[in-house]
């Protein structure tokens, strides 16, 4: 008699020695996916592990789209800083060695920041959190919208960072604690797959159009204007945690259960290595530099501090940001991996593509950026169909299946000629783009919700999001290196011709080609023994 296999994970839940938990969902084969973790919190109740009221339909409906709008804004922006810059550096002061830094010091800073505001819902609660990362998006969006000087947009840049950074793992913990399981689930976890994307691209051609006809410093007014309409409505909609706690209890988890030591050691080594990848991407020469290759040194020696800070708390019963015995887990080491490699494959498909529309094939930035839509409005269909049909498969055909579609992307673009139509292989490379990351987005954040316990849901979405981030640093850091050291050896004598640059572009497509087959590879090992996820509890 055939039996399936339904999403065995263990789950970190607190116990009052060392033990090992198996949580299952409906039915499953034999353990193999067990993690043994210690006690870790304090006596006192966080807001998360009594707040488990599931919200009625409407209620939920509501609830997602405020959130929906907020990761949508925080990626609009991001848009705008994009399609804008050209308007940005003949508006205001911009060195040419900070061209890249109104872009690239949001994603600094939001991965920077996840892990310790993860950490930090887990004890406030998710209403206060989401809450204050609206006002922080309110106020640095019309912020940037009145910088004076380069430095002033940077900053403010900056802050939208931490604002996604901190509205980010708290919108993971309300859908994963206030939402039925099931398709509902699902379908709020797809739903902030596609925000992102839906985001960036009105801001590509919504803000294309703004910057052209009234400056780019309206579309950051608009998007201030809008964010605050939804923080209004955000007082109203976002759920109340079910206990009201004092003030002194308050500090007291704040103080109790976090492991600020770990938490501080894990964010200082992405802050650091974030900002010597964004200063390789801007030019690979930087590693010549004393103070690059001495923070390199330092943020990869906290590798191993912060493998024994683990080791050590979780031997003296305290609370470990990330335990060691967690990647024991072969279902979330794997989503971790896959996530990296292909975030870091769509990112720097985006930007290599638009490279790709400008520069070789000679269109204006707006021309490609309606190039690029495709990819983004498969985004938003596959993060849909998948909330519907990801409880109905098993999960591994479902993400090799993606993996492979992804793949077709990256391959199509490494043997493109620059003559051909746009329909030819540029269309179907942009329609295939998305489809493993997006994918990927609903299946990760299912396993991590099952894997962190309900106390805990916002720091398994920031977990989730810092392999994102670092995926996407490590990615840019990866392919500039391989295109100017390919362009750099290019026969074309002038190696800013068409021809040259396409050489090393190439080398680039064939690079994110391999690295997707890497990430079929790993799902087909990892989530072998994973069924199906996302499936209803009683």
């Amino acid at each position: 008699m055939a039996t399936t296999t339904i999403l065995e994970l263990q789950t970190l839940e607190s116990k009052p020695e060392h033990v090992t938990i198996n949580t299952r969902l409906p039915a499953s084969t034999s353990s193999h996916e067990r993690i043994a973790l210690p006690a870790n919190e304090s006596a006192d109740t966080s807001p998360n592990d009594e707040a488990t009221t599931v919200l009625s339909t409407s209620r939920t409906v509501i609830v997602i789209a405020q959130l929906i709008g907020l990761q949508l804004f925080s990626s609009f922006c991001n848009g705008i800083a994009v399609v804008g810059l050209p308007a940005i550096i003949d508006t205001i002061e911009l060195d040419a060695g900070l061209l890249l830094w109104p872009t690239s010091v949001f994603y600094l800073t939001a991965g920077s920041c996840l892990m310790l505001a993860g950490s930090i819902t887990d004890v406030l609660g998710t209403r206060p959190m989401i809450l204050a990362a609206n006002m922080l998006l309110v106020a640095s969006a019309f912020a940037c919208g009145v910088a004076r000087t380069g430095s002033e947009l940077i900053a403010f840049r900056g802050l939208q960072g931490i604002s996604f950074a901190m509205a980010v793992p708290a919108s993971v913990s309300v859908i994963s604690t206030n939402i039925a399981s099931g398709r509902p689930r699902n379908l709020g976890f797809s739903c902030l797959g596609f925000s992102s994307p839906l985001g960036f691209l009105l801001g590509l051609v919504l803000g294309g159009v703004m910057v052209d006809n009234v400056g780019w410093r309206p579309a950051f007014h608009l998007a201030g204007a809008t964010t605050a309409l939804l923080c209004v409505f955000g007082f109203w909609a976002l759920p109340h945690d079910r206990q009201s706690r004092p003030i002194r209890t308050i500090l007291k988890q704040l103080a109790l259960d976090i492991d600020w030591v770990g938490t501080i050691v894990l964010s200082a080594g992405i802050t650091i290595l974030s900002y010597v990848l964004a200063m390789l991407s801007s030019d690979i020469k930087n590693i010549r530099s004393a103070s690059n290759i001495s923070l390199l040194v330092i943020s990869v020696a906290m590798i191993p501090v912060f493998i024994w800070w683990m080791d050590y708390q979780v031997k003296h019963n305290r609370p470990a940001v990330m335990p060691n015995s967690l990647w024991h887990n072969s279902s979330f080491t794997s989503i971790c991996i896959m996530v990296l490699l292909s975030n870091s494959v769509s990112n720097n498909m985006e930007l290599f593509c638009s490279l790709f529309f400008q520069q070789v094939q000679g269109y204006s930035a707006l021309e490609a950026s309606i190039r690029i839509l495709p990819a983004l409005v498969t985004a938003v269909l596959i993060n849909i169909s998948i909330g519907y049909f990801v409880n109905r498969l098993p999960v591994m055909l479902v993400v090799s299946t993606a993996a492979a579609v992804t793949a077709l992307s990256p391959l199509l673009m490494a043997v493109i000629r620059p003559q051909w139509p746009y329909w030819y292989m540029a269309f179907p490379a942009q329609g295939f783009l998305q489809v493993c990351t997006n994918t990927l987005f609903t299946v990760g954040l299912l396993i991590i919700s099952a894997v962190f316990p309900s106390r805990t849901q916002a720091l398994g979405g920031a977990v989730f999001n810092t392999c994102a981030q670092l995926g996407t640093s490590i990615g840019l850091t990866i392919t500039q290196v391989i295109t100017e050291l390919v362009t750099a050896n290019s026969q074309e004598v002038d190696k800013s011709s068409p021809s040259a640059l396409m050489d090393g572009y190439r080398a680039v497509f064939w690079t994110l080609f391999a690295m997707m087959v890497l990430v079929g590879l790993t799902g087909a090992l990892g989530l072998r023994r994973v069924g199906k996820i996302g499936v209803k509890q009683d």
